[in-house]
């Protein structure tokens, strides 16, 4: 089913006098990589059709400034987070949920203390609580049936935030098998891409850590891994590439999978 979907920016629905449900932040890599756009499109469809009312910032979204705190720079994080939360203030924001954990962290967590409080959660904890209302509902696994999916942890979702379960409950739903790598959960590995690594060069070493947790996925046999974040996509894409696996194992966020279970 492709449907076009009108999603409104904030401006749009104050303009036009309400005020919207939740605001999706899309994040740097849904609105500009080319493979994370795909993400972005199948969480637009999830809350368009749990008619959810919802909006996004559109050109009003800057960067949170998780690559530039993380890699030292504290100055343009603060200029970064305090225009932003001069905006969601500004609309009066109160919930945002984004597929992004750096952005998820950043917002839920630094923002506070300079004066931007919401309600923040996971695109997989929305999703996990639209399919138990029964808003959403998967038809029969979609292409996912029989298969060995196994679920890569990103760090500032799992270790960082304690959010485990939701991503598990929602892949649990779909008609395959879950297979758990041997560094999971509170011991889960890195993809490589956090703290701003993701845009530079790597350093000296004897491996890529991507190439490091890929060599995990294949111990634990699986024909998918899922994802729960942009940047993790990638590096696992990449690993998988390495190792010239694209024709057996497929690289999927959570949300790709279940607009596909949903047929949506």
């Amino acid at each position: 089913m492709s449907e076009k979907i009108k999603v409104p920016t904030v401006a749009e629905m104050v303009a036009a006098g309400e005020v919207p449900e939740i605001l999706f932040w899309v994040g740097c890599s849904g609105s500009f990589d080319d493979r994370a756009k795909k993400i972005t499109k199948a969480v637009v469809k999830i809350l368009h059709h749990a008619g959810i009312k919802f909006a996004v910032l559109g050109t009003e979204e800057s960067c949170t400034g998780d690559p530039a705190k993380r890699a030292g720079n504290e100055f343009t994080f603060m200029m970064q987070a305090v225009q932003n939360i001069q905006v969601l203030n500004g609309y009066e924001i109160k919930k945002i949920v984004t597929a992004c954990p750096h952005c998820f962290n950043t917002i839920k967590n630094e923002y506070p203390e300079l004066g931007g409080n919401y309600d923040v959660v996971h695109h997989s904890q929305l999703i996990n609580t639209l399919l138990k209302e029964g808003k959403i509902s998967i038809k029969d696994g979609g292409d996912f049936k029989g298969k060995k999916i196994t679920f890569h942890d990103p760090c500032y979702l799992g270790r960082a935030n304690d959010v485990y379960e939701a991503p598990r409950e929602l892949l649990s739903k779909l008609d395959s098998e879950l297979v758990e790598m041997k560094r999971c959960k509170t011991k889960g590995l890195c993809c490589g891409a956090g703290g701003a690594q993701m845009f530079k060069e790597a350093e000296k070493g004897d491996k890529e850590v991507n190439v490091e947790r890929t060599e995990d996925v294949l111990e634990a046999k699986a024909n998918v891994v899922a994802t729960g974040c942009p940047f993790c996509n990638t590096m696992m894409t990449d690993g998988i590439k390495h190792f010239n696996k694209e024709e057996e194992i497929e690289v999927l966020d959570i949300a790709e999978m279940i607009a596909n279970a949903a047929d949506l």
